[in-house]
């Protein structure tokens, strides 16, 4: 028998937008997010600004969450995961459970919109080259975001504002060593973001930022890329960054400037690594409970063939924004709203069905 409700798995941006998106076409939602707060990474991870637009992060969040919990056709469970499921498109029937105390409940609905995202990749998990866990003043992009955040971008050794600060690109992305082949897409735009904003903050401060190629993507290239050199100063260095080590109260950072074709050695007061996305433990799970294909790369596959960016290996279960990959925001929403008009769509036709 068809039931008419869309499961939404994950609480983020894509989350978030396919539930508004399926519950103002009329569809029952039901949102799951396994964290005790909607908001997604952005809210986790405590995002400054969005790339592009430089929009309030918090603001932006609070705004598509409001959205969602006072739509009438939404229904919301915080602290519970997805942890089994049977049937087919049309009557999927998903056992919940809450964390922490083990309940659980089953829901039928008619399709699943999987949004469960991603995580940053950890710059010390393969290698010590960058000294990430070893020397206080190289952090991630995700930490520099933090500070920009709360207004305050300091050394974390000493709690000064720095004179010298360097981003080194493609940490955890585009490489073949440790497998992540893939460019992470938003970090060349997240890096010069960050670089304006440190300007903003701390204006004596010189920032560069050492690339192997940088990547702006739609209107990112005006919007971010020229804005940086042209008003904002920044020093853009095409190289490759191979080591890091403490020299007095300064980071060396040794490497290659592949233009000049020559040794680099340059000081720092901060290294911020640009840190790439991988699969969320989440995503992994979820995919496994469901029986979702999975790329080689762990994100969720979505077959090409027929030229439907948010289908799944499964039919009526759906991807929407990083769960399938790396996604820029923009990509992540225009996901999440396709997705949304495909779990719909299943839904209706399934109980317009002789059988539904």
């Amino acid at each position: 028998m068809a039931n008419d409700a869309v499961l939404v798995v994950g609480g983020g941006p894509a989350g978030l937008e396919a539930a508004r998106g399926a519950a103002d076409l009329g569809a029952r939602v039901v949102l799951v997010e396994e964290r005790d707060h909607l908001g997604g990474t952005p809210i986790f991870e405590r995002y400054a600004a969005l790339t592009h637009g430089f929009q309030d992060a918090e603001e932006v969040m609070e705004r598509l969450t409001r959205e969602v919990t006072t739509h009438p056709n939404v229904q919301v469970r915080l602290l519970t995961r997805v942890v089994g499921c049977e049937g087919s498109a049309g009557d999927f029937r998903v056992r919940l459970a809450k964390v922490g105390d083990g309940t659980s409940e089953t829901v039928h609905v008619g399709s699943i919109v999987v949004a469960t995202g991603f995580q940053h990749f950890d710059p010390g998990r393969e290698t010590q080259v960058y000294g990430y866990y070893e020397y206080p003043d190289v952090i991630t992009l995700v930490e520099a975001e933090a500070m920009l955040k709360a207004k305050r971008f300091v050394r974390p050794s000493t709690g000064q504002p720095p004179e010298r600060v360097c981003f080194i690109q493609c940490v955890g992305s585009r490489d073949r060593q440790i497998g992540n082949e893939y460019c992470s897409k938003v970090c060349c735009g997240i890096a010069s973001k960050q670089a304006i904003e440190i300007r903003q903050q701390v204006p004596n401060c010189k920032v560069y930022i050492f690339y192997i190629d940088m990547r702006m993507y739609g209107y990112w290239e005006n919007e971010i890329y020229w804005p940086a050199q042209e008003q904002y100063k920044v020093q853009y260095i095409k190289g490759i960054a191979t080591e890091i080590i403490q020299k007095g109260d300064k980071l060396l950072v040794r490497g290659e400037d592949t233009t000049l074709g020559r040794p680099m050695e340059v000081l720092m007061d901060m290294v911020i690594l640009s840190v790439g996305m991988e699969p969320s433990k989440g995503t992994r799970e979820v995919a496994r409970v469901l029986g979702l294909k999975q790329n080689k790369y762990g994100f969720i596959e979505v077959p090409h063939e027929g030229l439907d960016p948010v289908a799944t290996s499964v039919p009526g279960i759906f991807v929407a924004g990083a769960a399938a990959g790396p996604k820029d925001l923009d990509d992540t929403l225009s996901m999440a709203g396709a997705a949304a008009m495909k779990a719909v769509a299943t839904v209706r036709r399934a109980a317009a069905s002789p059988a539904g």
